[in-house]
């Protein structure tokens, strides 16, 4: 099977277990501190803790001098846990989302900012023109919910109702190395990293890849900030 074939394999046996058998909710928080872990794994620019022999990107991280454009040169992202930790923190989608509660204060804080921003995040999301490379009328629904969720989940977000075996069925190791190093060192970014996945795909497919995994970060950031200013005036 090509790669592309491959993954649409994929999604329909995901979507026939689905049907046949739902995971259990303790069996579905294994799967996401599994791979909550494994993500702290992943380097950004191709290195990666677990094997993946013909993906070495670390010649050509782009070594481009940021700091002409920011304040702080040494402001970055950090892994929201260390490695080798055995109880990683975790943010609980259910008890602060973005619908029922970052929506709303952020709207009182900023009049009317909050229906903008959840319109670019639902257009972002829902956007598909129900093909992956040559075949239409697909059902992308699965897989653009991989990828959103993955990138909460590399920021410890986990969401009860989503079975994250899926991530690790949908997203190959190559990807998991692209979406983290867009999502946390996009100045890592190479052209060689790009076209290392999906193959067969179109560019605005690809392209649409890199906007869910930017406002899947905006929405973590978001949600992060604002549970601090919830619980700070309250």
């Amino acid at each position: 099977l090509s790669e592309l074939e491959a993954l649409m394999e994929r999604m329909k046996r995901l979507q026939e277990d689905k049907e046949d058998e739902e995971a259990s909710q303790e069996e579905m928080a294994t799967r996401f501190e599994k791979e909550k872990k494994e993500s702290l794994l992943v380097i950004s620019g191709g290195i990666c803790a677990f094997p993946v022999p013909f993906f070495s990107f670390d010649d050509e991280i782009v070594s481009t001098d940021v700091s002409r454009y920011i304040e702080d040169p040494g402001f970055g992202y950090k892994d929201f846990a260390r490695r080798g930790e055995d109880h990683l923190p975790t943010f609980r989608a259910q008890d602060y989302t973005w619908e029922n509660h970052g929506f709303s204060l952020v709207n009182r804080l900023y009049s009317d900012i909050g229906h903008l921003l959840d319109e670019k995040f639902r257009m972002v999301y829902n956007l598909t023109y129900n093909t992956m490379a040559t075949h239409e009328d697909v059902d992308t629904t699965t897989l653009r919910r991989a990828l959103f969720n993955y990138v909460h989940c590399m920021y410890g977000i986990r969401y009860d109702d989503y079975d994250y075996g899926e991530v690790n069925q949908l997203l190959e190791r190559s990807l998991k190395v692209y979406i983290k190093t867009v999502t946390c060192y996009p100045e890592r970014t190479t052209k060689r990293m790009y076209d290392s996945y999906w193959r067969q795909f179109k560019h605005s497919e690809k392209v649409h890849v890199n906007l869910l995994l930017m406002e899947a970060r905006m929405q973590a950031e978001l949600l992060y900030a604002l549970r601090a200013i919830t619980r700070h005036l309250t």
